[in-house]
């Protein structure tokens, strides 16, 4: 194979027809374009909510939102409550490999274009639905976002302090790992399509995401029927594995072992307490965390953090300063990992998941609203004259309804 094409992105030559808004299908498409499939990005007439999510904006009026899960796509706008929006819809999945989709359950299935009736017409159409609880079941069909998920599946309990009370991740982690659930069971598809040349429907929600989230709490209550609470930073099986003040910010310690708590004693100058029989072993310094974080919250005190975190790693022992987001990418690891890029002005994490033959790479800047209608359309062999009239009749959103 020529070394040009083994650069080339591992999804180059699949086309994916992406109807999801907002975080989880988003992202998904936006990791699969990373990897140079060709990402059709097909949003409502109003446009992907997560535009208007702002500020901050970018210099054409895009909500930093938005851009954060829809680099190297192309974009249009395009009416599918209406039938010949969905006949272009049809046009473009002749030649697409995968479809992603998060409407409400039932709502493809109530314009008739649902997996069923689909994948008549494109057998070999991977199917990717992403709800808050699936189509049926108690919960099925109604609506879901990742806050909600968090709070009715226990993260939220087991997040803050006593005196916080439950409180939300910080980040969308239920609708980030969706999406990498849903990227999962595109592949997992793909690689069932090329032994029996069928697709088939790839179901995720955020209600399934959530519930596997709770590791290990989880697990340490089936075991012993103690329902997990609030630790603040610290670990339900793990001591010492929680923040500490140094003299000049916050570390975190991550002790998973006997040895590694020898060496952090060692380095602190603190070996008596590996003499104290209540801190011997893991289970020892679980019972008493309290009088070992005393301890160490008394030691760390003289340390300057960098220097402490810098000579424990060195040492073998987990540990970094607690930064903020500014701090976070401007270590020199972020460079050397490639994990800060920019593209035609657009500044983003870099790829996460690194291939040694098919790097694939960050592509073109999120597209502006209905950006490539022209482009997109041309190639499902729409002429000009038709392009015109399905922009007439508000079928198709023109590329300069939303630009700034």
């Amino acid at each position: 194979m020529p070394a040009n094409e083994l650069t080339r992105g591992a999804m180059t030559g699949l086309k994916v027809v992406d109807l999801s808004r907002v975080l989880a299908g988003p992202l998904c498409t936006q990791m699969l374009a990373d990897h140079g499939a060709d990402v059709v990005k097909i949003e409502p007439p109003a446009g992907d909510e997560t535009r208007g999510l702002g500020p901050p904006f970018d210099a054409a009026g895009q909500a930093a939102y938005f851009s954060a899960v829809n680099r190297g796509k192309r974009g249009m706008a395009l009416d599918l409550s209406r039938s010949e929006g969905r006949a272009v819809l049809e046009a473009l999945l002749k030649d697409a490999d995968v479809l992603v989709e998060n409407f409400l359950p039932g709502t493809m299935e109530r314009w008739g274009i649902g997996f069923d009736v689909l994948s008549t017409r494109f057998p070999r159409l991977i199917y990717c639905a992403i709800s808050g609880f699936g189509s049926d079941g108690p919960l099925g069909g109604l609506p879901g976002y990742d806050a909600v998920l968090q709070a009715m599946c226990g993260l939220m309990s087991i997040n803050g302090t006593q005196q916080s009370g439950a409180t939300r991740v910080g980040v969308p982690i239920v609708d980030y790992v969706t999406g990498y659930n849903a990227l999962t069971g595109v592949l997992l598809a793909l690689a069932a399509r090329e032994r029996t040349g069928m697709g088939q429907r790839v179901e995720v929600t955020l209600f399934d995401t959530a519930l596997n989230l709770l590791v290990p709490h989880a697990a340490n209550w089936l075991c012993s029927d103690v329902v997990p609470g609030r630790l603040g930073s610290a670990h339900p099986n793990i001591a010492p594995y929680d923040k500490f003040a140094a003299s000049d910010g916050e570390i975190f310690l991550g002790i998973l072992n006997d040895g590694q708590f020898r060496r952090v004693c060692q380095k602190v100058e603190r070996s008596d307490l590996l003499d104290d029989p209540r801190f011997r072993t893991n289970a020892d310094r679980l019972k008493h965390v309290g009088s070992l974080r005393a301890e160490l919250e008394r030691t760390l005190a003289g340390f300057k953090s960098d220097d402490l975190c810098r000579d424990l790693m060195r040492a073998g022992v987990p540990a970094g300063p607690v930064n903020n987001v500014a701090q976070a990418f401007a270590q020199p690891h972020v460079a050397h990992r490639d994990m800060l890029v920019e593209s035609e002005g657009h500044r983003a994490p870099g790829i996460p998941i690194k291939l040694a033959q098919t790097p694939g790479g960050a592509g073109r800047r999120p597209p502006r609203f209905g950006e490539h209608v022209h482009d997109i359309l041309a190639e499902a062999g729409f002429d000009q004259m038709a392009i015109d009239g399905l922009i007439e009749t508000g079928i198709v959103s023109p590329n300069d309804k939303k630009s700034s």
